[in-house]
């Protein structure tokens, strides 16, 4: 559906499409075979004129071409009591029911478990566990969902449809440890503290090379700050298998390639850390404390790094610490680097997350007064939210806002402008975050606007704190950005990149910009022996190391690993 006609859709301006006699309507229910217990969560009803997939899978965020969801919190919904889906039932793409067409259609219904929290603040909320799987609500387990079914939309044929939630999503296998990579687990006291409940932290760690025949070597960390990694994807001893799709294919072969620089004799010799810090909100808690997910940055910095270093013979010094991702890695490597100056030695972030909310994606935070609408006199333009590398639309921040609103009230998408604001913002008068803007009409709340800017506007925070901050700071931030970022997030990079080359000069920070490049480029990757691009391990750890190399104190262990 265009922009416009959902806008005027909600104002009820604007006639909907009806489909039988105008008012569908679906129940959905389990049973106690599923559950014997009444159960909290989302309960989303999914309908897809394609049926290559299980509607579950074609809902985009991003995409032309997601399919509709519809979404209802219910609480305390008992073994064989209906709930009940009609018009007035938010939805995505399109708002409501009533909208859909006469046609065939694939229906799935699913229930995204919610439990309950009694943090330490005082606040009691229902929530999804991360189980496995981060907060992917179409694949996390325990979650019930029903078979596919077809229906029929028609003037003639009913207008009452009954889904039954005949499974459960299974538990995810754990990992296999191998030679080089292993995974770890512990409980985190901070973070049980806040939240109530044991919470734990992971992590995958692929070891060098040579890890077990050198026991007296004592390895420099190299954290890889990104989203929730089940195990160290990218890296695959044996080449490629026969019969794989040609982007299989591909994925496979950079695996293995991987595997035979990281083995060879010339690459560095380092611990490399993913951290799994999946929460209630998101697949990552963005590794700083805030105010809705609790202290993480403190708990990532000073427990977990601290048990991977002494566990795994790391070196235990803040200047043999590295930091580097993309995206949302991007956006947590720089934050790290800020908020604990003294504990890591510089980073390396590839399109981060907006650092400078004048330019929050399409938005300036500060100024404009709707995140939706660019707004003059006699017209509204609508704010992209997403293009390719020609400019090309995808998604505007609208669609996005109520792609998440169908998937979750109060903030409980799982998704991302969602998690920004757990992260960013302060709590709301219900426990859940405060909104930075009104999810139906992207009205921007000031008052949270500061909030974000005081604590989370990095650019800002690095301009403010210059004073101590420049001196920690000097020479240990670089920053990659395709000019083309499928999620403009250049627009922000420019700014800070502005001040880094005026006021902040000082800071010796290194932003470099790829032309017509995406989300998420990160530099020159290509390899000279094999012409194929090397991906942010191979292209960053040796440029990381030559840094530590550089930087370690006098007397610093420089040779027990570089064997």
């Amino acid at each position: 559906m265009k922009l416009c006609s959902v806008f005027f859709l909600l104002l009820g301006m604007f006639p909907a499409v009806q489909a039988g006699e105008g008012k569908p309507r679906f129940t959905v229910s389990f049973s106690a075979e599923q559950s014997a217990r009444p159960l909290d969560g989302r309960l989303l009803l999914l309908i897809s004129n394609d049926d290559s997939r299980e509607p579950r899978f074609q809902i985009q965020e991003y995409g032309l071409n997601s399919q509709l969801v519809f979404g209802m919190d219910v609480e305390g919904l008992k073994p064989g009591q209906k709930a009940v889906f009609d018009g007035s039932a938010f939805g995505y793409p399109l708002t409501s029911l009533h909208q859909i067409p006469d046609g065939e259609y694939q229906v799935q219904a699913l229930l995204h478990r919610y439990e309950t929290f009694n943090r330490a603040d005082g606040a009691t909320l229902k929530l999804p566990m991360n189980r496995g799987a981060g907060q992917s609500w179409n694949r996390a387990p325990g979650n019930l969902l029903s078979t596919p079914q077809t229906v029929r939309f028609s003037a003639s044929g009913p207008d009452g449809f009954h889904i039954e939630l005949d499974r459960v999503i299974p538990p995810i296998p754990k990992p296999k440890d191998t030679k080089y990579i292993k995974h770890i687990k512990i409980r985190n006291e901070r973070l049980s503290k806040f939240w109530g409940r044991d919470i734990h932290l992971g992590a995958v760690l692929l070891l060098p090379e040579g890890y077990d025949e050198h026991p007296q070597a004592r390895y420099p960390l190299v954290i890889n700050h990104g989203h929730f990694p089940y195990t160290f994807r990218g890296f695959s001893e044996k080449p490629p298998e026969a019969g794989l799709n040609d982007r299989a294919h591909s994925r496979a072969v950079a695996a293995h390639a991987f595997y035979q620089r990281w083995t060879g004799p010339d690459f560095p010799r380092v611990i490399v850390m993913l951290i799994q810090h999946a929460n209630p909100y998101y697949d990552d808690s963005y590794a700083v404390n805030t105010a809705n997910l609790g202290p993480y940055g403190d708990a990532i910095t000073y427990d977990l790094v601290p048990y991977v270093e002494k566990t795994f013979r790391g070196m235990g010094q803040s200047w043999a610490r590295t930091l580097y991702g993309g995206s949302t890695g991007g956006w947590e490597s720089v934050a790290a680097t800020i908020y604990y100056p003294d504990e890591y030695n510089g980073c390396w972030a590839a399109c981060p997350d907006s650092l400078d909310f004048r330019a929050y994606q399409t938005v300036n935070l500060y100024e404009d007064s709707n995140a939706y609408f660019s707004k003059s006199h006699w017209k509204k333009t609508a704010r992209p939210g997403v293009r390719n590398h020609l400019g090309h639309v995808k998604a505007t921040l609208q669609e996005m806002s109520y792609c998440e609103l169908a998937l979750g009230s109060k903030g409980r998408s799982g998704q991302q402008l969602d998690i920004f604001q757990a992260v960013y913002g302060p709590l709301g008068q219900d426990g859940y975050p405060k909104p930075i803007w009104d999810k139906l009409t992207g009205e921007i709340d000031k008052d949270v606007a500061a909030y974000w800017k005081e604590n989370y506007d990095l650019s800002y925070i690095l301009r403010r704190d210059a004073a101590t901050l420049t001196e920690k700071l000097a020479g240990k931030i670089r920053i990659y950005m395709g000019d083309m970022d499928t999620f403009y997030l250049n627009n922000a990079t420019y700014l800070l990149d502005d001040y880094f080359k005026t006021e902040g000069s000082d800071y010796r920070a290194q932003v470099y910009f790829g032309d017509r490049e995406v989300h998420c480029w990160s530099g020159d990757q290509i390899d000279p022996k094999t012409g194929r691009r090397m991906g942010y391990h191979s292209f960053f750890i040796p440029k990381m190391v030559d840094h530590m190399l550089k930087t370690a104190p006098k007397g610093a262990d420089t040779t027990s690993w570089r064997y």
